[in-house]
Formats: structure tokens, C-alpha cells, sequence
């Protein structure tokens, strides 16, 4: 019998649209674990996207200054060489600000976050829309340290 390639793991791309509400992060981390379940670098890359991708969603839901009804847009791209791309578009077009919390408080270390743990991360309009969406690269390699 010959032999035969194995399948592709499936896209290598996936978005979704979220109502602006206070579950959206948990349906965007199972998405997320959905999209990268079929690569084989999806298990290195999951912790620190998950975590990263319940940032940026829980700040479109609690920040953006948009009608209730506005959707958030979350798009993941893994590249070839197996960078994990997250964007979180929302009709807001204020960037968010990096800003430092009190050690007392229970909120507001979200972008920090995403600051320390992704390989990179930005903020841009929205091309041909309204608002922005912010971006954030994951790495095996930051995502292992």
C-alpha cells in the first residue's frame, strides 16, 4: 500500500464575532483551543494564548465605548513558523493605554500583560472600518519561558 501525506492540520487561520458580554473571553479561549487543537506547537502556545486572548476580549467588552449591541472580532493566524497571531477588533477607536496598577487593585493589569507575555503587541485603526484592534504575537519560545 502506498504511502500517503497526512492531512493538513486545517486553516492556519479562524475569526469569530462576540457579543460585548462579560462570557465573550471564555468562548474566545475555546476558540482558541479549537483553532490550534490540530497543530502540533497548538499545546505550547495555548497557556499564553489563552490567557492573552481573555485580555484583550475582556478589555473590548469592559472599555470600548461602543453601543451594547457592536460585536468584538477576534481573528488567530498561526504563521509557518508557528507565530500565534491574536487581533481583537472592537468600534472603539481609542487606544488602549499600558498603565501600572496598585498592588491593591483587582483590575487593570490586562494590557501588562500582554505587554510581558506576547513577543509583541500593538494597537491600529481598523482599515476600511470603525474603531481599532489590537494584535499580539505568541512564540514557542515566549510562550515556554
Amino acid at each position: 500500500m502506498p504511502e500517503t501525506d497526512s492531512p493538513s492540520p486545517g486553516p492556519a487561520e479562524k475569526a469569530c464575532r462576540l457579543p460585548r458580554r462579560p462570557t465573550s473571553p471564555g468562548v474566545a479561549r475555546q476558540r482558541l483551543r479549537d483553532f490550534l487543537a490540530p497543530f502540533p506547537v497548538g499545546e505550547l502556545l495555548l497557556p499564553t494564548g489563552e490567557l492573552l486572548v481573555s485580555e484583550l476580549v475582556t478589555n473590548a467588552v469592559q472599555h470600548a465605548r461602543v453601543p451594547r449591541d457592536r460585536l468584538i472580532h477576534v481573528h488567530f493566524r498561526l504563521t509557518p513558523d508557528d507565530t500565534l497571531r491574536i487581533e481583537v477588533h472592537d468600534a472603539d477607536s481609542e487606544k488602549p493605554a499600558l498603565r501600572e496598577a496598585p498592588a491593591s487593585a483587582e483590575t487593570g493589569r490586562g494590557l501588562l500583560l500582554v505587554h510581558e507575555l506576547a513577543q509583541s503587541w500593538g494597537c491600529s485603526p481598523r482599515e476600511g472600518g470603525i474603531g481599532k484592534f489590537v494584535r499580539c504575537h505568541v512564540t514557542p519560545e515566549e510562550a515556554a519561558a
